[in-house]
């Protein structure tokens, strides 16, 4: 079993344990801290898991991870229900109310690039290998809101390891979907976005522990909403970098086009570190709403820089994080 290694000043006590989130009806939601009393999962809040018995077994056998004793979890109905996924519009609802008909599986991914091992595979093949974890991280939408998120999945350094790129590879770009029969958004003639969604990492970010490919959350599958069956998880930037519904993954030598640096290179950078000494052209980043809150529990919070995730600094030893947005 491999153990993480980054720093945490997390505590054995603030544990979840695995079975909570299989209980879900007992799980606390963590409302107290809000002041609007102790809120548990309905038993129809989280669907039956549709998705194939190898998922199904392989999300089965995980281990545990840790939360902050701060850091309450974000309830599962917000976590499905206030999404940015524009495939399926723009409206945060959207993605929950338009993506009923979304079939994950089968699914395969593609890939390319600098890479020993390219071709197209099914999903099975590419995470059957994988260790399966719980990692609870934060969440920080460049919008100025968060969440707290228990995900499921493995590390994307194992999933390059097995792909072994060839020393050509600088970076790495992800590519979603863009299926019109499964996301309606896409066929919208107003959309200013060049489909399909891309992002990227340099490659010693791939790397990282942190950075992770998600496969579930809360026990189960990934909902469609958030990017099932294969999402990308980087908790030290902002949310849009965590792409969704990845079907290829390439390998590359030069930076990569990503979908938002492309459409607003002044308020989306390529790197998007959570730094709350640099604003938003439109906004301030020092503070974010944790979700959820309301009309009268802003639930408002200081940004913290790399989201709290200090262990990643020394990737960018010498930067201008304020150039290098």
């Amino acid at each position: 079993m491999r153990l993480l290694k980054f720093k945490t000043d997390l505590k054995e006590s603030d544990v979840t344990p695995k079975d909570i989130f299989v209980r879900r009806r007992e799980f606390m939601a963590g409302s107290i801290a809000l002041g609007v009393g102790v809120q548990s999962f309905a038993s129809d809040e989280i669907k039956k898991d549709s998705s194939p018995k190898w998922m199904q077994d392989k999300l089965s056998i995980s281990k545990g991870t840790t939360i902050k004793a701060e850091d309450q979890l974000t309830p599962y109905s917000d976590v499905t229900s206030h999404n940015n996924f524009y495939e399926f519009g723009t409206h945060k609802a959207a993605p929950k109310l338009k993506s009923e008909n979304f079939k994950p599986f089968p699914w395969q991914v593609k890939i390319s690039g600098h890479v020993e091992q390219a071709g197209t595979f099914d999903l099975e093949y590419l995470i059957k290998e994988m260790m399966i974890e719980e990692r609870i991280y934060r969440l920080r939408c460049v919008e100025a809101w968060s969440m707290v998120i228990p995900w499921m999945g493995f590390s994307l350094a194992s999933l390059i390891k097995k792909l072994q790129p060839t020393s050509k590879a600088k970076y790495i770009q992800f590519v979603t979907s863009d299926d019109k029969e499964q996301f309606p958004a896409i066929g919208d003639r107003f959309s200013n976005i060049d489909w399909p969604y891309r992002e990227g990492l340099r490659m010693d970010e791939a790397m990282h522990d942190l950075s992770f490919m998600a496969i579930g959350l809360y026990g189960e599958s990934l909902p469609a909403q958030n990017g099932a069956p294969l999402r990308l998880v980087v908790p030290w930037k902002y949310g849009f970098k965590s792409i969704k519904s990845i079907v290829e993954i390439r390998f590359v030598g030069e930076q990569p086009y990503t979908t938002w640096n492309a459409i607003s290179s002044k308020e989306y950078g390529f790197y998007a570190n959570v730094n709350p000494e640099v604003d938003h052209p439109r906004w301030s980043q020092a503070t974010e709403r944790r979700l959820p809150n309301g009309l009268f529990s802003a639930n408002r919070v200081d940004t913290k820089m790399f989201n709290g995730y200090s262990e990643v600094a020394s990737l960018y030893k010498g930067m201008d994080l304020k150039k290098f947005i």
